[in-house]
């Protein structure tokens, strides 16, 4: 399944869920450019990592939320790669797990721009040229949030929501031009977000002792997210569009 001459540019690459998807990617041929908005080191890791297998790769600074930012992002990135093929939106923020009485609006306001505007900001920019190669793709990295829509979680429910939404629309918009979208939807993953998220919930200090309560007996690992990504964007999901893709063993622990 190679992707060797296709560009990718995976939004929060440099860690976790973002960070297993821009390996996945390179090691199937895609050069990537990997994006951080915090963690400057933990991108330039991932872009050494992806180096030393000998594939190619370059982090770029910026706030997703911010179209200015993702716009200067973008020029440097056709700049230096020539085009971007694959469109991974994965950059995201967790909830403070207030009810819907005691969060603030700002916090609804700071997740929606990340998840929803953020996407919305780089597809806006990215997909007019993904026109002109002979396949594009726009992965959506989403949350099984969206299903059980949990209590505690009004902010994240809905930037997912919207962030789907979006997706949605697209798909319809650009099946003609050759572009596939789709959506992936993680469950609880073992990664600094999900670590946070139970312990913050639940108080569980240690995520790996919710294993047996999982389907198939393990916590999602980034690594699973980053399989179904690399097969949606490989010749086997050719036909392959407009689908949303839970990845949580069938189902997850509800609060």
């Amino acid at each position: 399944m190679t992707l060797d001459g296709r560009v990718a540019l995976v939004t929060g690459g440099g860690r976790g869920i973002g960070r297993a998807i821009s390996l996945a990617l390179a090691e199937d041929g895609a050069a990537v450019a990997v994006n951080w908005r915090r963690d400057e080191d933990a991108a330039a890791a991932t872009v050494a990592e992806i180096e030393q297998r000998g594939g190619r790769a370059a982090a770029y600074r910026a706030s997703v939320d911010s179209f200015e930012e993702c716009s200067a992002m973008v020029g440097a990135v056709l700049a230096d790669f020539g085009q971007v093929d694959i469109l991974v939106n994965n950059a995201g923020l967790a909830s403070r797990g207030k009810s819907v009485v005691s969060t603030e609006p700002e916090e609804i306001e700071r997740l929606v721009a990340t998840h929803a505007f953020g996407s919305f900001h780089l597809c806006h920019l990215l997909v007019a040229q993904m026109r002109e190669r002979p396949r594009g793709d726009v992965i959506f990295v989403s949350s099984q949030a969206t299903t059980h829509m949990a209590g505690w979680s009004s902010p994240y429910n809905m930037a997912k929501a919207a962030q789907e939404a979006l997706a949605m629309t697209l798909a319809k918009e650009e099946v003609g031009n050759g572009i596939r979208v789709n959506v992936v939807a993680p469950g609880l993953v073992d990664t600094e977000m999900g670590r946070r998220l139970v312990k913050g919930a639940a108080g569980v200090e240690d995520i790996r002792t919710l294993d047996q309560a999982m389907p198939f007996g393990r916590v999602t690992a980034p690594e699973d997210v980053a399989a179904v990504v690399r097969f949606l964007v490989s010749d086997a999901g050719t036909l392959v569009t407009a689908q949303r893709i839970g990845v949580d063993g069938g189902g997850m622990p509800t609060r």
